[in-house]
């Protein structure tokens, strides 16, 4: 083990399951940070493949400072795990895919949230990168295009720990822990908690992340899958969060997502609810598409502004704007919400039957 560093700029917090194949890349674009000093912790959920000790390996070789600890399973418990044992007076929760072209990329965005603190007089302020998908092609992608620019917004349940956590450590003291009771769901958490109890900074710099599950898995079908997970986790659904991570570790991570089997597992846990639940369960799941719908109008923005060759987060968003100012008022009642319940209800049946209807192939 490669002893902390005394005096670190940024102790950067990342969790790993089984991820020696990324860490060399994580390491080398570490090292590379220029003008900051860095201490890494690696907190470790049981990886098999030697993870703990490529990372002590790698420590050596790019002359970091590291430590590796055994954090528990689920992703909130190593996050808090490595936290607790960094020094630094800035944290920085990166994932293990995620690099920087920018080799000054971590210097802007230390000096960004310097800036923003002693401008608003107090800590409450925490910063994400500029997400940017690492594909294996360099075709353009509507989809991709889409969640870059969806990442760039200051809105609810737009910032995920993809884009790279950056605040204070008083301050993560003051609105964390990450929530160690649902794993998929912890740094989304961390992330609301943020912006109810201060506020988000977008960052100078680009933070490239690994396409690579998006890309085996299918990006519909991955996005599909948070979508839901997303609502669930709002309404604080239980059944669904103890289910769902038997379902998902049997899937074969080297082929697309199947989501038949998890869209069935869904319909039993509604179904075995009272009548009066489920229609609850509907009703809210209809406040919560109702109070996203506005993305559907920020889709046609993206649309056309991907069409012009604009860069992610640049060009105008009239039709987001429309929403906002007439639609989203004219909806935000009880049979809007309502409207939204049956529609919800009627795509997750045709959806259900979609994937059953692709995965054999007809």
């Amino acid at each position: 083990m490669t002893p902390f560093d005394s005096n670190p700029h940024i102790s950067v917090i990342v969790p790993v399951l089984n991820e020696a194949q990324l860490l060399p890349e994580l390491f080398r674009t570490l090292a590379g940070q220029k003008d900051v000093t860095l201490e890494v912790a690696i907190s470790d959920g049981g990886s098999t493949d030697g993870t703990p000790e490529l990372a002590r390996r790698l420590a050596e070789e790019h002359r970091l400072s590291v430590t590796v600890v055994s954090g528990g399973q689920g992703r909130g418990r190593q996050m808090n795990a490595g936290a607790a044992v960094s020094r630094g007076p800035t944290l920085l929760f990166l994932h293990a895919d995620s690099t920087f072209t920018d080799s000054f990329a971590l210097r802007k965005g230390l000096d960004a949230l310097d800036a923003a603190v002693a401008a608003q007089g107090s800590e409450g302020v925490a910063g994400h990168f500029a997400l940017r998908f690492n594909r294996s092609t360099g075709t353009p992608s509507l989809g991709y295009y889409y969640y870059e620019c969806k990442a760039r917004l200051d809105l609810r349940e737009c910032t995920h720990g993809d884009q790279g956590f950056l605040m204070r450590r008083g301050f993560f003291q003051c609105v964390g822990p990450f929530d160690e009771s649902l794993p998929m769901v912890a740094e989304t958490r961390l992330a609301e908690a943020i912006r109810l109890r201060g506020k988000w900074l977008l960052l100078p710099a680009e933070i490239n992340t690994s396409a690579r599950r998006l890309e085996t898995e299918g990006l519909w079908e991955r996005q599909t899958l948070n979508a839901i997970l997303m609502n669930f986790a709002a309404m604080g659904w239980e059944p669904f969060f103890r289910e769902i991570p038997r379902l998902y570790q049997v899937q074969d991570r080297t082929r697309r997502l199947q989501l038949f089997p998890l869209l069935l597992e869904i319909s039993r846990l509604i179904h075995a609810l009272p009548l009066r639940e489920r229609f609850s369960l509907w009703h809210t799941t209809g406040a919560y598409v109702r109070r996203n719908a506005w993305q559907l109008a920020f889709f046609f923005d993206v649309r056309r502004n991907f069409r012009r060759g604009l860069p992610p987060g640049e060009g105008n968003t009239p039709i987001l704007a429309f929403y906002d100012r007439y639609l989203d008022l004219l909806t935000d009642h009880p049979p809007g919400r309502l409207a939204a319940a049956c529609l919800t209800w009627l795509w997750f049946r045709v959806t259900r039957l979609y994937t059953v209807v692709k995965g054999k192939g007809y």
